[in-house]
């Protein structure tokens, strides 16, 4: 079975005997395999903020009055206020952008799929920004896609039953492998510690991992959920993987680094029936609470934020905040940086055009800004690494770039 699970077409790259290299190119750029102490004590140091911490309380960090301190005295919202528009994409107009994401460690290089089929990157300096390269080659629309850690490649997943790996220099598409029951494939991410190993998620339950050096499925990387598997999200150490589906629940996933196996841990029912459309992991909220986290959007007109309370992925509900959302694949994000205020910012998308910023430890009056611009519901958002810029999409193929004040 697990020979005939993948048809893989390889595409000429560097050598006329493109498969092997191509082989090499793809181990040499993506593999981030740790040695096993560092992990053994990444997987330590987790264990100790689960089991060291009180159910429902934050935990101060030992910086926390020299954070309040270097932050003076701005607020939260004045932190996030933003100075206007900084450019509009419209090369996908008409055609939704599902997703949309900065390329990691990077200031101004962005990138976002389209259900026209293909995918765009851009880069946002120097002025003015310009589209770099269009990445054609799926026969369908363009579902879900992730950066490699050193941004040399590109996965993407599409509702044609293939599995993409781009050249992101380029433009070319190196390898493509295809499902042989050529189901939709939703969403896909890449395994953080190792990224030779990428997770897919299709419209027939099936969750299951990729070695794209080899385009072949790991053996006991598969694993059965409710429903279609919308959305995903590992920890940082790579650890535990969260998958959600469009019946309403979310899987934690053990996954073995050393083999490359999903092990089903828990099941969480957020709402029978309505789609996991988005899920967002985060280890620390922020410089004042060691807090592992997760931000889920599920279509029940709220955003809500998950504590994650053991090391099998166990979840519990810490805080909702009011969105419009009932049907569109919404997506929301932690704010990328541990800030020096009190307070951590989240922000999502809305079926109302707008993008919102939650403060999730204000009890009252959680919004910290809201942004207007969007001709349809926002579907995804994303910051650079610095903050500097926000990049959002929405249903109608507008991308907008925002930025920030400079304090």
């Amino acid at each position: 079975m697990d020979g005939k699970f993948l048809t893989l077409t390889t595409f000429g790259f560097l050598s006329p005997y493109f498969s092997f290299s191509t082989s090499l190119f793809l181990d040499r750029i993506l593999r981030r395999t740790p040695v096993r102490g560092s992990y053994q004590l990444q997987a330590q140091m987790n264990r100790a903020v689960y089991d060291e911490r009180t159910p429902g309380a934050l935990v101060p960090t030992s910086v926390a009055e020299a954070s309040r301190a270097m932050a003076g005295d701005t607020t939260l919202s004045e932190n996030y206020a933003f100075a206007g528009m900084h450019h509009i994409f419209d090369q996908h107009v008409d055609s939704a952008v599902p997703r949309l994401q900065f390329a990691n460690d990077d200031k101004h290089l962005l990138a976002c799929c389209s259900l026209d089929g293909t995918l765009s990157i851009m880069i946002l300096s120097p002025s003015p920004p310009s589209v770099k390269v269009v990445l054609k080659g799926h026969a369908g629309p363009v579902t879900d896609f992730a950066w490699s850690l050193s941004n040399d490649v590109i996965v993407s997943t599409s509702k044609d039953g293939t599995l993409r790996i781009w050249n992101t220099e380029d433009g070319r598409c190196i390898r493509e492998v295809r499902d042989p029951e050529a189901s939709e494939l939703l969403c896909c991410t890449f395994q953080p510690m190792n990224n030779n190993l990428t997770v897919v998620g299709n419209s027939k339950h099936l969750l299951q991992v990729v070695n794209i050096s080899t385009g072949k499925k790991v053996k006991g990387g598969s694993s059965k959920l409710t429903g279609r598997v919308l959305s995903m999200s590992f920890d940082a150490p790579g650890r535990i993987l969260w998958a959600g589906d469009d019946r309403g629940s979310v899987f934690s996933f053990l996954f073995d680094m050393a083999t490359g196996k999903l092990t089903k841990a828990k099941r969480l029912v957020v709402s029978e029936g309505s789609p996991i459309c988005s899920i967002s992991a985060r280890s620390w909220i922020s410089r004042e609470a060691r807090d592992p986290s997760l931000l889920i959007n599920a279509c029940v007109n709220k955003l809500l934020l998950y504590r994650v309370v053991d090391n099998e992925g166990t979840l519990q509900l810490k805080r909702s905040f009011p969105i419009k959302h009932g049907s569109q694949p919404l997506h929301s994000i932690f704010c990328p940086l541990m800030s020096f205020r009190q307070g951590a910012c989240v922000v999502t998308g809305s079926e109302d055009a707008c993008v919102y910023f939650f403060d999730v430890e204000r009890n009252t009056k959680a919004i910290v800004n809201k942004l207007q611009g969007h001709g349809g519901p926002v579907l995804d958002v994303s910051f650079n690494c610095d903050e500097s810029l926000l990049a959002s999409a929405d249903s109608t193929g507008m991308v907008i770039i925002w930025r920030r004040e400079q304090k």
